[in-house]
């Protein structure tokens, strides 16, 4: 059983990875940690496991952000986030400025400031620059820790 997954892993392993990034920062409560200590372990690349986790996680928040400029009418219809998260996330927006979605990877929270500032029609050049700095942050600091303890 453990073969046929590290070979899963090995064939697929890259796009394993993009998939689950994708759809672990979209509202799903999925998390791509693991997958990415799973690969370095592996021996992937490292940069090229965080590039492509990073890709994944950055265009499935660029799916929320998206919705989020559709209004709140179509995401309480079919995505129903809580009242309150979004009221935190629009206070959170408001009160510090754009440099939140520097923090749209934080589980719980991070999904919900993306669709805020779609809500919010904030320019997609500054939406998109933040964000990806944020996810690659992020996956850059799992894959150094990984690096450094599998050493």
């Amino acid at each position: 059983m453990l073969e046929a997954l590290s070979s899963f892993l090995a064939d697929y392993g890259y796009l394993n990875l993009f998939i689950l990034s994708f759809l672990a920062s979209t509202i799903l409560p999925l998390g791509s940690e693991a997958l990415i200590i799973a690969l370095i372990y592996q021996g992937f690349n490292p940069f090229s496991v965080v590039m492509v986790a990073t890709s994944g996680n950055f265009l499935g928040s660029c799916t929320t952000y998206y919705l989020g400029l559709k209004g709140r009418p179509v995401l309480e219809k079919y995505l129903s986030p809580s009242p309150e998260k979004l009221e935190k996330s629009e206070r959170l927006f408001k009160r510090y400025g754009v440099y939140t979605l520097l923090f749209t990877w934080v589980p719980g929270i991070g999904d919900v400031i993306t669709m805020v500032a779609g809500l919010m029609q904030l320019p997609f050049r500054y939406f998109s620059t933040l964000v990806f700095l944020g996810k690659f942050g992020r996956y850059f600091a799992v894959a150094y820790l990984t690096a450094f303890f599998s050493s």
